[in-house]
């Protein structure tokens, strides 16, 4: 049985080292856009991408016209890149593991992790007030389900966006490029 540990606990730190080695990376991306302001931009374009995507499905009936295509489809790409761009400028806090952050990093992560999991909560009972409401309407289930994923990704990118809008700004020193020998 130790065998067996021993080779789990070999995997996950070959694993932890790999996660390391991308954080490094995705830290050094993007330098000039590591401040306050660009982040809150970014949160912004979220919340705008997110709202797109519940007008689109609230105003889906059972023929789609071009102004729900629009709405839904343009809000998907403006929050998916919003959001993978805040990702990055948040770093690990917003995707890396507990173990590998600092006492001030895990009480933020903390923080803002039981706020967004009230905010996921609260929109699924809006997606079960709206399911019960249109419930009796033609192609009800279709429309159920749209809802319930526009209020799905509002929940779950809640996390990275309020990180995004309360970080302080970055210590530009703590991303200047390493030369490729020396030890980061």
């Amino acid at each position: 049985m130790t065998g067996k540990q021993g080779w789990l606990a070999a995997r996950w730190e070959r694993q932890q080292e790999r996660f390391e080695e991308v954080e490094l990376r995705r830290a050094r991306k993007l330098p000039t856009w590591r401040t306050r302001r660009r982040r809150r931009h970014l949160s912004l374009l979220v919340i705008l991408g997110n709202l797109m995507l519940l007008v689109g499905a609230s105003l889906f009936v059972t023929q789609q016209g071009p102004i729900f295509f629009g709405l839904w489809f343009g809000g998907a790409l403006i929050t998916g890149t919003a959001h993978w761009l805040l990702r990055i400028l948040t770093g690990k806090m917003s995707g890396g593991f507990s173990l590998r952050l600092d006492e001030r990093e895990r009480e933020m992560r903390h923080r803002v992790t039981y706020v967004s999991y009230q905010i996921l909560v609260g929109l699924m009972m809006v997606g079960m007030v709206y399911s019960i409401i249109i419930s009796n309407t033609e192609d009800a289930g279709f429309r159920i389900a749209i809802m319930l994923t526009a209020l799905l990704l509002a929940g779950t990118t809640s996390a990275a966006t309020i990180l995004g809008w309360t970080l302080p700004d970055d210590d530009p020193e703590d991303f200047t490029d390493f030369d490729e020998g020396s030890p980061a």
